[in-house]
């Protein structure tokens, strides 16, 4: 932290405004980080003050003041815990997520809108805040696709766990019959990386195409062809962006997600994991799921690859979704 702030006093810092918000941003989570770490430090001097009072006075009614300070304490302490694994190169940025309606229809594209409305919610409980870039509304209900950015510290860090294919189980709504329907959601994420990216990417292998840009519920936001979709003939990869009113700058945003992309799969190919990383590849169906919700016969969210679980789906669909990104992280390392 000495160092960022020997380099804020350097003679033309501010010059280049890129660089000097990406130290300030840097610079303002570190004293964030220790400024939580000398609460938590007060807080743990304080219960055991506590304990050594009820313990000397025998005063059991203070049990559940010290049990409550304690849940307080630990709930703190963990979650600075996982901040220190977040370490990788774009960790801190903010994420680009991406959401696609599996195979089955109305199902699938409504099982689309409770992921999506469950990272709306996960964001907002983080103080995070979310930037729709595309939307394409399901025929009959929910999400056919939909791209949005979160927006802060640590955003693709956490947002990276959740990369996969999603599974719910329930009884099915739009189903006279009651029966149980099985749907799937695909969730990928790349970082808003800010810097600009070294990769060459030839013009010959694009196809760029603009469509009418709309938004949630069918509303037209404009009358012109401002949307662009990119697809990257090589890879596959298609990536789009409607949110601005230009077609300029909604091409600018859709090449720096494919820009990300395709240094995530070109770090993943020497590392001999394309399959990790290109979010499309798999199949959005079954024995691809990262995690499956259950909501009848009986209520269990699992994620199956850290066996993470548990029973509130409710919960779970209104945002609690950090037991599955710590879990998910403590076993990167």
């Amino acid at each position: 932290m000495e160092e960022l702030e020997r380099k804020i006093e350097e003679p033309g810092f501010w010059d280049n405004a890129d660089e000097s918000q990406h130290v300030m941003k840097e610079l303002k989570g570190l004293k964030d980080l220790i400024e939580k770490a000398d609460k938590l430090s007060v807080q743990y001097e304080e219960i055991g003050l506590l304990i050594e009072m009820a313990y000397e006075e025998n005063e059991e009614s203070m049990i559940q003041d010290i049990e409550e300070e304690l849940q307080g304490f630990e709930t703190v302490f963990e979650d600075m815990r996982i901040q220190t694994l977040l370490s990788g190169e774009y960790d801190k940025d903010n994420a680009i997520v991406t959401l696609h309606a599996g195979a089955g229809g109305t199902e699938s594209c409504d099982w689309a809108s409770m992921l999506y409305r469950m990272y709306n919610r996960w964001a907002e409980r983080k103080g995070f805040s979310v930037e729709v870039l595309d939307f394409w509304d399901g025929d009959v209900a929910g999400i056919k696709a939909v791209t949005f950015q979160v927006n802060g510290e640590n955003a693709y860090g956490y947002l990276k766990a959740e990369k996969g294919v999603h599974r719910l189980v329930r009884i099915s709504p739009f189903n006279a019959a009651g029966k149980r329907q099985t749907s799937f959601a695909s969730c990928d994420v790349v970082p808003d990386i800010e810097d600009e990216i070294d990769i060459e990417i030839n013009e010959d292998d694009l196809r760029i195409d603009t469509y009418r840009a709309s938004g949630a519920g069918g509303q037209h936001i404009n009358k012109t062809s401002s949307a662009v979709r990119i697809t990257h003939l090589p890879t596959g990869i298609v990536v789009q962006c409607q949110n601005e009113r230009s077609q300029h700058n909604n091409k600018d945003k859709a090449m720096q997600m494919l820009k990300a992309k395709l240094y995530l799969l070109k770090e993943q190919e020497q590392a001999d994991k394309v399959s990790d990383i290109r979010g499309e590849v798999k199949e959005i169906g079954w024995g691809n799921q990262i995690r499956s919700y259950v909501m009848q016969p009986y209520t269990l969210v699992k994620d199956h690859r850290t066996n993470a679980e548990i029973g509130n789906v409710t919960s779970v669909l209104d945002g609690n979704i950090d037991l599955f990104i710590n879990a998910y992280l403590k076993e990167l390392k």
